[in-house]
């Protein structure tokens, strides 16, 4: 009687401690949001950081072009940001759709609805993108804007590069202006070629 006694104790003194610490360590979370977080992936961050100082020095950026195309980046996020999340959540739906033992083709006519609103979201994150680009070519100047062009130009050549090694045979078709097929909603048109000089 006396060892179950004791057993149940500690049982319950470690039940205790164990909420009590995980009720500091949330205390402890909400208390300092500010701490900036440690990238997961140093060489993927300090690759992104590289790449992002030689595209401001190649083009020749300002300070002001740099810090207003820095809001505009972070306004951009913050739109973006509930939308992703719905993704998400619409990812879960059809995770669960999936699980559930309704009729196949009922699940399947759930699955392609979920899989349209997804479509229409996606739509919505890659218009707030062609946004803050637009935005971003606001700030130029013509000569930082043809120098933007040839940088897109190089991008592209680099990317069909890339195609080729990875997918020896099938042809890189993309072109210029790719993105969500035109219908409803605002088109972008494509980058127009650099003026010669």
């Amino acid at each position: 009687m006396m060892k179950k006694t004791l057993i149940l104790a500690s049982l319950l003194a470690l039940t205790i401690s164990s909420a009590v610490m995980a009720q500091e360590a949330a205390d402890t979370a909400k208390a300092e949001p500010a701490v900036k977080q440690e990238c997961q992936q140093k060489p993927v961050c300090e690759k992104r950081e590289k790449a992002k100082n030689e595209f401001e020095k190649r083009l020749k950026l300002t300070d002001e072009q740099i810090q207003k195309a820095k809001e505009n980046r972070m306004k951009a996020r913050k739109e973006m940001q509930p939308i992703k999340e719905q993704i998400k959540q619409k990812y879960g739906e059809i995770e669960a759709v999936k699980r559930s033992r309704i009729a196949v083709e009922m699940q399947n006519e759930k699955i392609a609805a979920l899989k349209s609103e997804i479509r229409d979201l996606k739509k919505q994150i890659h218009e707030i993108q062609i946004k803050n680009m637009k935005d971003f070519e606001a700030l130029l100047t013509e000569k930082q804007l043809k120098e933007l062009n040839k940088i897109k130009k190089e991008g592209r050549k680099k990317f069909e590069k890339e195609f080729k090694k990875h997918h020896k045979n099938k042809p890189c078709d993309f072109k210029p202006g790719y993105g969500p097929k035109p219908g409803p909603g605002p088109q972008v048109p494509p980058p127009q070629p650099p003026v010669e000089e």
